[in-house]
């Protein structure tokens, strides 16, 4: 089988397995994060099909919707690949982008550190990834999600929590709004690519610009001169 031919029936697998997935983990959002790869991925000397398949898998079994498993995805996409004779090599730096590429995985319980796996490969797909999470379609994901989980909007009485951990990241029900100060507003500095940051820069600005613009709605009477 070509590498060609491996990427269309992983997008076959995944287009099914994702068809009643909530709408910001969906197919479309697999798409767009394959097209960001592959557009970052012009400028960095990376393995093709693993960053494509990388893209392709990376939200296979998203943890948030099967009970917290994150080994769940890892196995999937094992499974998957091994049905499809890929070479075992490419399989484990698949996995492992699956496993480490999230935001969640950055962040630590306690004073422990974990040394991470790293790659040009995961630090591609990870910022196709982070740049469908801001922007315009960041923003209609963070309340798509956050209605999916009936969510509040916004609820001045919570403030963000900025020294969150994994564990409280998971379990985390704070309103939709924090989830930009916890999370989506420090994506731009976290980019690892010239392409992906130069893409950020843009997307980080609307969110500044639509957050000016939700408090002003929110308390217009603060306004008045």
């Amino acid at each position: 089988m070509t590498n060609s031919e491996i990427v269309e029936e992983t997008i076959i697998f995944v287009k099914e397995t994702l068809k009643n997935a909530e709408g910001g983990h969906d197919w479309f959002h697999i798409e767009r994060v394959f097209n960001n790869t592959m557009l970052i991925a012009k400028e960095e000397d990376v393995n093709l099909l693993v960053v494509s398949l990388g893209a392709l898998l990376h939200d296979i079994a998203d943890a948030k919707f099967n009970d917290g498993d994150e080994s769940l995805g890892p196995k999937m996409a094992e499974n998957f690949l091994l049905s499809l004779k890929v070479p075992k090599r490419t399989i484990n730096h698949v996995t492992n982008i699956i496993k480490y590429s999230s935001f969640k995985a950055g962040l630590n319980d306690g004073k422990m550190k974990k040394k991470l796996f790293t790659s040009k490969e995961l630090q591609v797909v990870q910022d196709a990834d982070r740049l469908d999470a801001i922007g315009a379609i960041g923003i209609a994901r963070a309340f798509n999600y956050g209605g999916f989980k009936n969510r509040a909007l916004y609820d001045p009485s919570i403030p963000p929590n900025l020294e969150m951990s994994k564990t409280e990241y998971k379990k985390s029900k704070a309103p939709t709004l924090n989830h930009f100060y916890e999370k989506l507003l420090l994506l731009k500095d976290k980019m690892n690519t010239a392409t992906g940051k130069r893409l950020a820069q843009q997307r980080h600005q609307y969110m500044i610009d639509f957050l000016e613009q939700f408090y002003q709605e929110w308390s217009p009477l603060k306004n008045l001169s």
